[in-house]
């Protein structure tokens, strides 16, 4: 067995996960309706154009935050946080590129390089507000950036500016309703 071959008891589990989903959802599109966020004209593990890099510390970009959208929040969704997170930053400890929160349940997407008129700011890894674009070392593997949208029973004004990811996500339990994510990938 090679390293990258599952073991037949992994393999035993996996097919028996797969037959329970098939078992269990309807072949109807029962994820039609799911909470979903999207960035428009990427896919899902995409890599980003290099203007979406920093424009700083020699990163070559031009530190335009990508577009956004997302579609059916759940009932009872008061407003949206947003998050885009480097798991790989800083050797594995994490780096915060953008958090935005407050934003009123009829937000549906965020346009490139424009933060909604109404939002809330948190803490990037500058410890500024705003989005702080990759800046991954020369050489290494392209990076994971995580694009995540919440769904919250919070009214859009219930938390004060410039929170942490850690304070955010402290304010928000027990507040969210979904979430969803794509990952977005850069390298240089």
């Amino acid at each position: 067995m090679t390293r990258s071959e599952p073991s037949s008891s992994l393999r035993r589990v996996l097919r028996t996960c797969m037959l329970c989903t098939t078992l269990v959802l309807p072949a109807t599109g029962a994820w039609a309706n799911a909470f979903e966020l999207s960035s428009p004209g990427m896919k899902d593990g995409a890599t980003l154009d290099s203007s979406h890099a920093a424009d700083a510390m020699n990163c070559g970009g031009r530190n335009v935050s990508p577009a956004l959208q997302w579609r059916n929040a759940p009932t009872g969704t008061k407003s949206f946080a947003v998050g885009i997170f480097d798991p790989d930053g800083a050797k594995g400890l994490g780096v915060v590129h953008w958090l935005m929160y407050g934003m009123p349940a009829s937000t549906t997407s965020l346009s490139a390089g424009t933060p909604p008129a109404v939002s809330v700011g948190g803490t990037n890894r500058t410890g500024h507000a705003g989005y702080f674009g990759p800046c991954p070392p020369v050489g290494e593997i392209a990076h994971h950036y995580v694009a995540q949208v919440w769904a919250l029973d919070l009214p859009p004004d219930a938390l004060p500016a410039g929170l942490t990811r850690d304070a955010l996500l402290a304010a928000m339990k027990e507040h969210v309703l979904a979430a969803t994510s794509i990952v977005l990938r850069y390298g240089r």
